[in-house]
């Protein structure tokens, strides 16, 4: 409640009220009259980033989401939420370097040659200083914020309390699930506050990119690598959100957004291993135009199941074939058995079709998502929250590829890298894979094939006689007794008719 309490007064502090309000209606002249010892001198965007920062950091993870649809928010909202990206208030040089003494029981200088106490960026769980290892190699020192955990774990234990309610008085509620959705984002959360997992999904997505020209990762130094610290190499380049400046640099603008969408369908599809906060304060680009990955706490992971799923769904609306779509709902059992496939079809396409033939510019996935949201409630759809992050992933890909190059076309960029791992999937190629993924398994399985068929079948074979055997026995008791009945019964009638004939 005291939490409650403190996010509502953050709110009226900083004047928030104002974007939910009408300026000149009775709660808000209600409002000012009360709180008339504010000052709200600072634009309303100013005000808003201030109080989100003040929030704390799942508050500012959301703005963070929020600077990238510019499509959706006014301009002075969506430039000054951007700076949550890289720019959160830092927390002092001194903390950091004690926490770095912490984790490795030694002074800093037996640690690093050198360490800068002043951060480079600082975001909403960590921050960044610039340091040298032992030998001059330059590197970049992510240390966690001291003392997250238990604000943290008091708005997760508010956003669930809220979803319960949603769930429980809402008549959606069942259908979106929304106390897994705040579990599946708390899940991905914690794992942000452990550096060691994030050195190892920085490490996976490196050696899923290491002979690749489109990603560049950094390296992780794993014995300057701790809980709340972690050692990697320096990278250098530019900002993806500065356009003018990488023109500037010679680089091909609608190339690199045509990359970034390939980047993102490559680790969807053929890892199932996606970088999933994916906001340009975690991007940069080299002079030759190559992306560089910052910043690996939150990623996502699909199954082989989730994969085929999507890649039909995408091949669908692609390719305008909402039947495959209908289908592929209704195949997962997302769809409720007895919807009629034929009005699913079609509520999908008056959704999607007036989509098509325009470049990105054009498009606002915000309203698509929200009218397939109005369909997918009339359908009683399922709400998949292993789905989510990939979900918000595909927004910021969209909001990046915006301010990139307006005029990208990201259905004919995604439709030829879709239909290429389609036919890999199920064509030779894929069977090949697919037995070269399983020949382990079978080489150990081989040689035991013999004893374990016999001992299955044997087993089999016994249960079975015993299963007859039982049977038999219960058909001949029960025949028994008939017998035994019927010769009662006969002896009954001949004793009858020897007393009727001698009297």
């Amino acid at each position: 409640m005291l939490r409650l309490a403190k996010i509502f007064w953050i709110a009226l502090r900083f004047g928030l009220d104002e974007f939910a309000l009408a300026p000149d209606g009775a709660a808000a002249r209600t409002l000012r009259a009360l709180l008339f010892f504010r000052t709200l001198s600072e634009p309303r965007a100013v005000r808003l980033r201030r109080a989100l920062e003040a929030l704390g950091p799942i508050f500012v993870k959301f703005g963070q989401v929020l600077s990238t649809r510019r499509d959706l928010l006014p301009a002075d909202l969506a430039d000054e939420l951007a700076k949550l990206q890289d720019q959160v208030p830092p927390f002092d040089g001194g903390l950091a370097v004690r926490e770095v003494e912490r984790a490795f029981g030694k002074p800093i200088a037996q640690v690093y040659e050198s360490f800068e106490l002043a951060p480079v960026a600082s975001a909403s769980v960590a921050q960044v200083h610039l340091a040298t290892l032992p030998g001059g190699k330059e590197v970049a020192v992510k240390v966690l914020r001291p003392g997250m955990l238990p604000v943290i774990g008091e708005d997760l234990a508010l956003l669930d309390t809220a979803a319960g309610l949603v769930e429980r008085f809402s008549a959606d509620g069942r259908r979106l699930k929304p106390r897994e959705v705040v579990a599946e984002f708390a899940r991905h959360l914690f794992e942000e506050l452990d550096l060691m997992r994030e050195a190892a999904h920085a490490s996976q997505l490196r050696r899923n990119f290491q002979d690749s020209p489109l990603l560049v990762v950094p390296e992780v130094y794993w014995d300057w690598c701790a809980t709340n610290v972690m050692t990697m190499q320096r990278m250098r380049g530019t900002p993806v959100s500065q356009v003018e400046e990488l023109r500037r640099q010679g680089v091909d603008i609608p190339k690199l957004a045509r990359t970034g969408v390939e980047i993102f369908f490559t680790q969807v599809f053929r890892h199932g291993f996606f970088h999933a906060d994916m906001h340009p304060g975690n991007i940069l680009v080299t002079p030759e135009g190559r992306y560089v990955a910052l910043d690996f706490g939150i990623m996502g992971t699909l199954t082989e199941v989730d994969k085929q799923y999507l890649a039909q769904n995408f091949l669908g609306f692609f390719q305008r074939d909402y039947a495959r779509v209908a289908r592929a709902h209704l195949e997962a059992g997302w769809v409720p058995a007895g919807t009629r496939a034929d009005e699913f079809e079609g509520a999908i396409r008056a959704v999607c079709e007036p989509f098509f033939d325009r470049p990105l510019g054009e498009i606002s996935f915000g309203r698509a998502l929200v009218r397939l949201f109005q369909t997918s409630r009339r359908f009683n759809v399922e709400i998949q929250p292993q789905l989510v992050m990939l979900q918000k992933t595909l927004l910021a890909i969209e909001g990046l590829g915006r301010q990139l190059d307006p005029g990208l076309d990201l259905w004919a960029t995604a439709k030829p890298f879709l239909e290429k791992w389609m036919r890999e999937q199920v064509g030779f190629k894929g069977l090949l894979r697919t037995l070269r993924k399983e020949a382990p398994y079978w080489a150990t399985m081989l040689p035991q094939l013999p004893r374990l068929l016999h001992r299955a079948l044997a087993g089999d074979r016994v249960e079975q006689v015993e299963k007859l055997v039982g049977q038999l026995l219960v058909l001949q008791r029960r025949r028994n007794r008939m017998i035994g009945a019927a010769v009662a019964l006969l002896a009954l009638a001949l004793a009858w008719a020897v007393f009727l004939t001698a009297y």
